[in-house]
């Protein structure tokens, strides 16, 4: 029997031009930057698989092309991929996942391109399912360490989710993976830049806006020294190929 989060499909957003990558990304987009001697998307896809997640769809604009010339369809990896190309213009992160609606069903994942979660995504699934919010976000408690704390989170739950406007509280940060109900994108305007923070925010402070706290720490291919943190962990304990 099939699991009713196994079944949701995962969004990846990775149409951003990679700027503080370059010169790398100048000519590969940040999905394929090699990691351990693979693109960095073989990695993910390796994750995804191993909990258990088949569907895939790529938000993708610079030199998104190349990265479907490269998984194609995903059946070599046992995947299903499917794409969607922001367009002339870059749409943002809220933009660029409205724009894949019409691929996704009523409820998603969303992970960020350039995170590496090695976590148990079924585990923040049924999360979601039992949160009964239209929303949910996993965070993490950061202290300043990796990055900018940006919420604050008590008693199991998100006071304030706010990457712009900072107070004492927040101690964690989004850890980079979400889980959405799509009719919370139903408001916002198609082919339009919309920041996926905003559309957060804006959720937060409605009170529908769910909390999963995780303790692994998240890393990433976000900025060069993310890449080569990244890169010496993998090739230190490789996964099981």
């Amino acid at each position: 029997m099939v699991s009713p989060v196994s079944s949701l499909p995962v969004v990846i957003l990775a149409g951003g031009l990679a700027t503080r990558l370059r010169p790398i990304t100048e000519k590969v987009p940040k999905l394929l930057v090699e990691v351990a001697g693979e693109p960095f998307f073989s990695h993910q896809l390796r994750l995804l698989k191993k909990n258990g997640l088949t569907r895939i769809v790529l938000c993708v604009g610079h030199l998104g092309e190349m990265i479907v010339d490269a998984y194609g369809d995903g059946a070599k990896w046992g995947v299903q991929i499917d794409y969607s190309f922001d367009g002339p213009k870059l749409l943002g992160t809220g933009g660029a996942l409205i724009r894949a609606l019409p691929k996704l069903g009523d409820s998603f994942y969303v992970l960020y391109g350039d995170s590496y979660l090695p976590i148990d995504y079924q585990a923040v699934g049924r999360a979601f399912l039992s949160a009964g919010q239209p929303a949910l976000m996993t965070v993490y408690e950061n202290h300043e360490r990796y990055d900018t704390s940006n919420v604050w989170f008590e008693d199991g739950r998100i006071r304030l989710y706010d990457k712009k406007n900072k107070v004492p509280q927040m101690r964690h940060i989004d850890y980079g993976l979400g889980v959405f109900r799509a009719d919370v994108l139903a408001g916002y305007p198609r082919d339009a830049v919309v920041d996926l923070a905003a559309v957060q925010t804006d959720l937060c402070r409605r009170g529908q806006l769910a909390g999963y706290e995780l303790t692994q720490r998240f890393y990433e291919i976000g900025s060069p020294a993310g890449l080569a943190e990244l890169d010496a962990l993998l090739r230190s304990s490789p996964p099981g190929r």
